[in-house]
């Protein structure tokens, strides 16, 4: 089959002609591709020439990487068998981490097939029908996302876990002191997961909406009658809202969740926070909880004042799985994984605390941080619990609407 690609036929076009261009396409920020009925609508009416210019991308290098694709699915060297990657990471830091997935892969003598949507798509495109996979024949073969409930849920990743079917294989032997200070071990001692960056939780205090109250510094605070129905939540952060939920009840207990439910005064995505530069109006929260990205663009607000929590930033780490029995085969993707240009990209275009000893994170100084830890993680089944503390904090928000 011809390998050339016409960059004034559409979409829907190219990905019908080769379908391994649909994840490449996906990876490049085009979601819309993942899905037949919209790659079909949207596909059919943009060239890629439009595309490139739409998001702004290198013509040139995009056709050449979609062509070398091609050639590789036609005629890659091992005999038929893929790599799978699927996962999600977070936006900030998707397009370059996968741009640097891409450019290993293709000095690869076998086919790496990149399934990584953005963390905001949340993971439940990953989690439908896993109860039903039997085997780890049927499972990607490198796992990577934020967030407990896919890896600790007993009856979804937990399971094969528990079988050995992963083993950690960064060779990461030494955290980064901004961690080790805090006493956070974030090294497995059972040696499955491989945690590769955190997603810190903190707060930016619209100082406007105190209204006489001191600004809060530490989890205890916001929990406090005195700031009921005055926080914002990144309830659609799936991620991170289940990291706080689990580290509120572990520190807490059910009670610390009620308590969080008192205090909510809307779910309000981080993004529409920064971008509303908390304007004075009748709804707007004294208190946002975000990560601590979307403090970097709050800055231009004098009226804003980022908080570190005294008693730690509540952490959703970002963990990575990969199978025992191929990381021979794929250690060169996970050493990329693992790397010090991987931890750059984390830390400083994402604000993502990286492990690795030797970035710098520049994060406060003595910051501490808020984690369940791994006896917590392995004794519970985060993937149950989490549905309980969502309803006990739901249950909590509709009592204190009323």
């Amino acid at each position: 089959m011809e390998n050339k690609i016409d960059v004034n036929e559409n979409l829907f076009e190219i990905t019908k002609k080769f379908p391994s261009l649909i994840a490449v396409l996906v990876n490049k920020g085009f979601n819309q591709l993942d899905e037949e009925d919209k790659r079909r609508n949207f596909g059919s009416k943009i060239t890629l020439k439009q595309a490139a210019e739409l998001k702004n991308l290198d013509l040139a290098k995009l056709l050449d990487l979609m062509e070398k694709e091609i050639e590789k699915n036609n005629s890659y060297k091992s005999g038929g068998e893929k790599i799978k990657v699927s996962g999600s990471l977070p936006c900030p830091v998707k397009i370059p981490m996968t741009e640097e997935l891409e450019k290993v892969a293709l000095e690869l003598d076998y086919e790496v097939d990149l399934d990584l949507k953005s963390a905001s798509q949340g993971l439940e495109w990953l989690q439908n029908g896993f109860e039903a996979i039997e085997s780890e024949a049927e499972l990607a073969d490198i796992f990577i996302s934020a967030g407990f409930d896919l890896f600790f849920d007993k009856n979804l990743m937990d399971r094969f876990r528990r079988q050995d079917v992963f083993k950690d294989a960064t060779g990461i032997e030494e955290l980064n002191q901004d961690f080790t200070e805090a006493g956070v071990d974030l090294l497995d001692p059972e040696g499955d997961y491989s945690v590769l960056s955190i997603v810190p939780a903190v707060f930016l205090v619209n100082k406007d909406e105190l209204n006489g109250r001191k600004v809060p510094r530490s989890w205890e605070e916001i929990l406090s009658k005195e700031f009921a129905n005055s926080v914002s939540l990144p309830v659609s952060d799936f991620d991170l809202f289940n990291a706080i939920l689990l580290n509120i009840y572990q520190s807490y207990g059910k009670d610390g969740i009620t308590k969080l439910g008192r205090s909510m005064k809307k779910a309000l995505h981080p993004s529409q926070m920064v971008k509303e530069g908390g304007r004075k109006a009748d709804d707007q929260p004294a208190i946002t909880i975000m990560p601590y990205f979307f403090t970097r663009m709050a800055k231009r607000f004098p009226h804003m004042e980022f908080i570190w929590p005294a008693d730690g930033a509540i952490v959703s780490p970002i963990f990575m799985l990969t199978k025992a029995k191929k990381i021979e085969k794929m250690q060169p993707l996970i050493d990329l994984m693992a790397s010090e240009k991987m931890g750059k990209i984390l830390a400083e275009q994402g604000l993502f605390p990286s492990v690795l000893p030797e970035i710098e994170n520049g994060l406060p100084e003595k910051a501490k941080f808020m984690w369940p830890g791994w006896e917590f993680l392995r004794k519970e089944n985060p993937g149950e619990l989490l549905k309980e503390l969502e309803a006990e904090f739901n249950n909590s928000v509709e009592v204190n609407a009323v």
